[in-house]
């Protein structure tokens, strides 16, 4: 551990300028590097300042576009703000938070840093707070490398997740991540598109030749620019590892058919909000410190994520199988909750029967539909979820 003097230089907007050396406390790595993404948190010990004695770093890392993506920093320890820095960053990634020594995580920034330039991605501000990790270069060894490659990524419990990971890499052209599960090099250029795409769904057969050898024969649906293929490949496998992957044919699909390998059945509930809307914000947002929020033309979408990535562990892969449920507010007095399983969208039900919620939300309807609705009722034009239906036939 360093013990270094840590000098806080306080700038404009109440922003930290230039940490000048540190006193390090701990880290954790989530363990989602075969997702695509990484979050790094980092806590410093600081003399006390300004009656802070806690400086907070959080590094989100995207391996796929936008390298070192997102940056924030708190000072101090405020329990609550540093709660829901943390939910914003990691909330989504179904992720283990696993422990990094001092050396692994200055590592892990300046590679997000060389990534992020290797990709002309812009680097978050303030580059001041974090300029310091990039001053002397971390050099591990292939020991060191291997001990911090197990902790970056997922354990591995079967062939099927190790096959539906490879190939999320494979399509994303990620090479560094898919050397991950690889026994040796493999060219996947030769696998993917002519540009990052993204698996949508992945299903996976087992076939034995005359000789009785073993493979698995995949079928994988990728999007590219809001155009779809279907690619059939065969993969092998050898004590845990990746050792041939062939592609053998792929042919184009509209997103309708796109969207029938995806369907699956969602359940739905409607309630009236009986508060005006400052007064249900007030109630509902603080259970969603761990959802990711997008806003849209007639209201707001709250996404709950899994807490694991369980999903990447059978023989059908899709990609939305990551989402617990969804709440739709919207901006004439309804919420909307949406999810692909009885257990789920009861499990939602349960979280609005909190005594600050329960009285200003009335249930008004129930529904089971053979194919997803909602997002096709968000993107309408119209106010009401019952109105909508009328103009579908189900």
């Amino acid at each position: 551990m360093s013990n270094k003097k840590f000098t806080v230089i306080k700038g404009g907007g109440d922003s930290l300028v230039a940490p000048k050396g540190s006193r390090f406390f701990s880290a954790y790595v989530t363990d989602t590097r075969l997702m695509g993404v990484l979050t790094l948190y980092i806590r410093w010990s600081i003399d006390e300042w300004d009656g802070a004695t806690d400086f907070h770093q959080f590094f989100y890392f995207d391996a796929e576009e936008f390298g070192l993506d997102t940056y924030r920093s708190l000072l101090g320890q405020d329990e609550l703000e540093l709660q829901i820095m943390e939910d914003n960053l990691i909330g989504g990634l179904g992720a283990a938070k696993v422990p990094v020594t001092e050396r692994e995580a200055t590592f892990l920034v300046q590679s997000f840093v060389a990534a992020g330039k290797a990709m002309k991605a812009p680097l978050p501000e303030p580059m001041s707070e974090y300029g310091f990790l990039l001053k002397t270069p971390v050099v591990l060894t292939l020991e060191e490398r291997e001990a911090l490659n197990s902790k970056i990524c997922t354990k591995i419990y079967s062939e099927y997740q190790l096959i539906h990971y490879f190939l999320m890499r494979c399509f994303a052209r990620d090479p560094e991540g898919a050397a991950f599960l690889t026994e040796t090099e493999l060219d996947i250029a030769t696998l993917a598109e002519s540009e990052p795409s993204t698996l949508c769904r992945n299903s996976i057969e087992e076939f034995r030749d005359e000789d009785g050898i073993l493979t698995y024969l995949c079928e994988a649906l990728v999007e590219l620019d809001g155009k779809y293929t279907i690619i059939i490949l065969e993969i092998g496998v050898t004590g845990g590892k990746i050792i041939t992957a062939t592609r053998r044919s792929s042919f184009r699909v509209s997103a309708a058919e796109a969207s029938m390998l995806l369907n699956r059945t969602e359940y739905v509930s409607v309630y009236e909000i009986l508060a005006d809307p400052d007064e249900f914000d007030e109630r509902f947002l603080p259970m969603t410190n761990r959802h990711m929020v997008t806003a849209h033309e007639a209201g707001r979408l709250f996404l709950e994520f899994n807490p694991t990535n369980e999903h990447v562990d059978q023989k059908v892969f899709r990609l939305n199988e990551d989402i617990h449920g969804m709440y739709f507010i919207t901006d004439f007095g309804q919420m909307i909750l949406a999810a692909y399983s009885e257990e789920a969208i009861q499990a939602l039900e349960r979280t609005l029967q909190t005594p600050g919620l329960r009285q200003v939300l009335l249930a008004s309807a129930k529904y089971e539909f053979k194919e997803p609705v909602l997002y096709e009722f968000i993107q309408s034009e119209f106010d009401d979820f019952a109105e909508f239906l009328e103009t579908l036939k189900y």
